[in-house]
């Protein structure tokens, strides 16, 4: 077991995890606090911050003002864990949405991954380096766009043909948002409060 203490969010690693104890520990822990990240026995356990909370309701809000304001269609599921037996591999996204797939989703009970769609989107917020990467996950599970914040920037991830992801100059869910956009909205969020935020949003919107 390796433990990091980097602030502000202490991490447990554990290795040779097997896939029945991680589901245990899902089990048990439920839908807490703590963040279950889960890579073919490599499990890390982490408890997000304050830090960490802030800038992604900023997004999320973000999103939801925005999807209302355009009359687009979506499915948020929060942190809800997406998990592959077949694949060894499971993770816990800060926000996730279902946009294109909106439709394919709403009203049912729960998911397969094996048969139902990846969520669009996902969010991470890592403030402090996570010791077990999240990409080659998300890129498993065929997640198609990453919005990745670092404590000073955010960056949106495509996901290309073969797996990978690159940076974007805007956001492949909503091509009319540019990183450009979605930085100084969230900058502003996170020094002006998430009202504020949503509310330049909505006037950016209506301006254009």
């Amino acid at each position: 077991m390796k433990t990091l203490s980097l602030s502000p969010e202490p991490r447990v690693v554990l290795d040779g995890v097997s896939w029945s104890l991680y589901q245990q520990m899902l089990a048990e822990i439920g839908e807490g606090h703590v963040r279950l990240t889960f890579d073919q026995g490599r499990l890390e356990i982490m408890s997000p911050s304050y830090r960490h909370e802030i800038p992604k309701k900023v997004l999320a809000r973000l999103i939801e003002a925005y999807t209302d304001t355009m009359n687009l269609t979506i499915e948020g599921l929060g942190s809800m864990t997406f998990a592959r037996e077949d694949l060894q591999k499971g993770i816990e996204p800060d926000e996730c949405y279902y946009i294109t797939n909106a439709s394919a989703v709403i009203g049912k009970d729960e998911l397969d991954l094996t048969v139902d769609p990846p969520p669009d989107l996902a969010i991470e917020i890592d403030i402090s380096p996570p010791d077990v990467a999240r990409q080659p996950i998300y890129a498993a599970l065929g997640v198609a766009e990453i919005w990745r914040y670092d404590g000073k920037n955010l960056t949106t991830l495509h996901r290309n043909s073969a797996g990978a992801y690159s940076p974007a100059s805007h956001s492949l869910a909503f091509p009319k948002l540019s990183v450009q956009t979605l930085n100084e909205l969230l900058a502003l969020g996170i020094a002006k409060g998430q009202s504020t935020a949503v509310a330049e949003l909505r006037r950016r919107v209506k301006q254009h």
